[in-house]
């Protein structure tokens, strides 16, 4: 017999199924609950409720697991590739050799940019923000690739989704050289997903660009580290928006628009303020106190889903100290507040009872600015690599037969029925 849960409503019994995962905590099932009691549920934000279906992400934030189809985030993060994670949801498995090559070469050669698509950018004032011009311009993929709108078709599907894994490194460094006053530089298929995105970022006309292997693997790390988050406010956008029937460059443009909130990819961001409010080593004792004073708010520590150690803080720490070693970190005074304030994080009892160890957005943060990124890049490169999630929950939510567009019910609070009153009788 199938278990159930009982809602005991105005003294009458209603069954609700009880439905289990193959992991987390068991899903009381309302669906039907309103058309047979007449009562909708009520739980803002959704935090208690299962919005969808899914296969590709599992977080356990009590224990501190983050699972990909079912691989540990650090086993990926250390031995994978950024395109194999990428072929890894969008599929369900790991390639063998034949299929990564396969895959590899379609995101390789979609890279580049329709040529009129460059007059774009220029639309855009000089100073405007990377991520205005990151949601204008994946909105205007569209326009420049109607052939693979169609939603309906698996194979065009299959085709906008690896065009937007390809494109949005090309579009985030464009971004970026146009916000510094630079010129764009075009991919090469000779090199690697991380390598040509640093490459069209950094290099300059005017002297020959030279990789970096520990920049490269750092950046991959990045992007696999970012890849996926099962549910969240951005991803849940992104299947709202799909629900329509939306094609995925307007469901991407606004999983990127609603990115772009300090709340949710702004932290690495509002970490990198943080230090930089404090200003200097010395500071460090006062601004400590004022934190267990509660004068001052603590950025980049403790997690909202982990509730132990956030399971990608373990790796991009090891990656964050890789990069300050091979580019020297000493001169830099921010990376000298960070470095002493981790130290303190991780051994004062204060910070240790409560969990506040620094998570993902901490040593991102700081990663990213010792490889020359501005902190308002930082929330871009967040959705260059959250596409492959958004794009794979968007796929999976097409393959689901029982796909509905997306109507959440509210608790209405205002004024009752009123009958209109002309204006020249109003008092």
């Amino acid at each position: 017999m199938s278990e159930k849960a009982v809602l005991n409503i105005d003294g009458k019994d209603y069954d609700a199924p009880v439905m289990h995962g193959t992991l987390g905590p068991d899903v009381v099932d309302v669906r039907k609950l309103y058309a047979d009691a007449d009562v909708f549920t009520f739980d803002p934000s959704f935090t208690s409720t299962a919005s969808c279906e899914s296969k590709i992400t599992f977080i356990d934030g009590d224990k501190g697991i983050l699972l990909h189809r079912g691989y540990p985030i650090d086993q990926l993060a250390e031995q994978s590739s950024f395109l194999e994670v990428a072929y890894l949801l969008l599929h369900g498995e790991l390639p063998n050799a034949a299929e990564f090559t396969e895959f590899e070469h379609n995101i390789t050669y979609h890279t580049m940019l329709h040529s009129q698509f460059d007059r774009f950018f220029t639309g855009f004032r000089s100073d405007a923000h990377p991520m205005a011009i990151m949601t204008g311009a994946v909105g205007a993929l569209s326009a420049f690739y109607a052939d693979s709108t169609n939603v309906d078709d698996p194979k065009q599907r299959e085709i906008s989704a690896h065009r937007l894994i390809a494109k949005m490194p090309t579009i985030a460094a464009r971004a970026f050289q146009y916000s510094v006053g630079r010129p764009f530089v075009s991919p090469r298929n000779d090199l690697g997903y991380a390598e040509n995105f640093l490459r069209m970022s950094f290099s300059v006309p005017a002297e020959e660009w030279k990789p970096n292997p520990v920049m490269t693997r750092a950046m991959d790390r990045i992007f696999i580290l970012h890849a996926d988050h099962e549910q969240n406010a951005s991803t849940s956008t992104v299947r709202m928006a799909g629900s329509s029937g939306a094609h995925p460059f307007a469901c991407i443009a606004a999983g990127i628009a609603c990115l772009w909130g300090p709340s949710h990819g702004g932290a690495n961001q509002e970490a990198l303020e943080m230090l930089e409010t404090i200003g200097s080593v010395d500071n460090i004792p006062e601004f400590v106190q004022g934190v267990k004073d509660r004068k001052y708010k603590l950025m980049g520590f403790g997690h909202r889903v982990y509730k132990n150690y956030d399971p990608r803080a373990t790796v991009m720490q090891k990656t964050c100290h890789e990069v300050l070693d091979e580019i020297g970190h000493h001169d830099d005074p921010l990376l000298k507040i960070a470095m002493e304030l981790e130290k303190i994080a991780l051994s004062d009892p204060f910070f240790i009872e409560r969990k506040l160890y620094p998570n993902i957005d901490f040593y991102s943060g700081i990663t990213l600015r010792a490889m020359g990124f501005p902190t308002n890049m930082f929330t871009v490169l967040f959705a260059l690599a959250r596409t492959t999630g958004w794009i794979s929950q968007w796929k999976e939510m097409f393959e689901d037969p029982g796909r509905k567009i997306s109507r959440p019910r509210q608790l209405y609070t205002g004024a009752v029925n009123r009958d209109y009153v002309a204006i020249d009788k109003r008092g």
